[in-house]
């Protein structure tokens, strides 16, 4: 896959459909490999009419680590122990828009899911002239008030990750379960599938703690997520035990205009079963938010 420098970092892309078309970035969220957007996923998105773009967030993946940083103890940081941060979510906004201009694209569809949907969240205020619209998938607004994670939840999600291959898949196996949509089926065989993948490409998981540490850095900001003025659509599953719904249902009651869809029985995870009713979405979205700027 190639790589570009941009905003001072090395980072890892790839594409998928006619570069004519207009472009759609996918943010992945935290500690996640840019596979995690599924070939499938993005090859059914450019059938759509979409120019696809996924990237390797930094310190994670191929792009560039931050290992001099040190690993924060997340696990101290969600009892409300100070942490630092080796970077923020601006820092990361930035990066993707770097990607944007390596790429000679003026504009671009961003989409995120989890941590990726609150970094598309910053470019859209941040760099709103960079942006045709925002589709923010099982995110949040970073405020304290929403319903919290359980600790059984956030204990599986930092306990410590095996460094042999199948204790990792069996690790993540056993998160995932926490996770995945109740109303779905646990697609096990694609999760060990992705899993393996995702060790033999890039092992290194101390980057979704720094991650985590801009997350918590960067707090509710809940006046610059409603100054947003782009075309948005949230989507957000009823049943997810990471992000809560209502985190979703606030970025939509935030932006003005924003459009929200809640599927039942979605938990913090794309199910297949639910990838046509989710792609629909995006492409109408993209469309409508394509014709206001032509």
């Amino acid at each position: 896959m190639p790589n570009v420098t941009a905003n001072g970092i090395q980072i890892e892309y790839d594409t998928f459909g006619d570069s004519s078309f207009p472009a759609l970035l996918l943010i992945m969220g935290g500690g996640s490999q840019m596979i995690y957007w599924e070939v499938e996923f993005c090859e059914l998105l450019t059938k759509k009419g979409h120019f696809v773009i996924r990237f390797d967030n930094r310190d994670v993946g191929l792009s560039t680590k931050f290992e001099k940083a040190g690993i924060p103890d997340m696990m101290a940081a969600m009892k409300g122990k100070p942490v630092s941060s080796a970077y923020s979510l601006e820092d990361m906004a930035d990066d993707a828009v770097g990607l944007l201009g390596a790429l000679g694209l003026e504009k671009a569809h961003i989409c995120g899911a989890s941590v990726g949907g609150m970094i598309a969240q910053v470019i859209s205020y941040r760099h709103p002239e960079r942006v045709l619209s925002l589709t923010s998938i099982m995110s949040s607004t970073g405020n304290p008030e929403l319903p919290q994670i359980k600790p059984d939840i956030l204990a599986e999600v930092y306990k410590p990750v095996p460094d042999e291959c199948e204790a990792y898949i069996e690790h993540h196996v056993n998160m995932w379960r926490k996770l995945w949509s109740p109303g779905f089926p646990f697609d096990e065989k694609r999760l060990r599938t992705l899993m393996a993948e995702s060790y033999d490409r890039s092992y290194y998981p101390q980057g979704m703690a720094r991650q985590s540490a801009a997350v918590l850095a960067h707090g509710y900001r809940k006046s610059s997520i409603a100054s947003i003025k782009v075309p948005t659509l949230v989507i957000h599953g009823d049943k997810d035990p990471f992000m809560s719904v209502e985190g979703g249902k606030e970025i939509a009651q935030l932006i003005p205009g924003a459009k929200l869809l809640i599927i039942d029985g979605m938990g913090h995870d794309i199910p297949k079963e639910a990838w046509s009713e989710i792609i629909d979405a995006i492409s109408i979205h993209t469309m409508h938010a394509n014709v206001q700027f032509e």
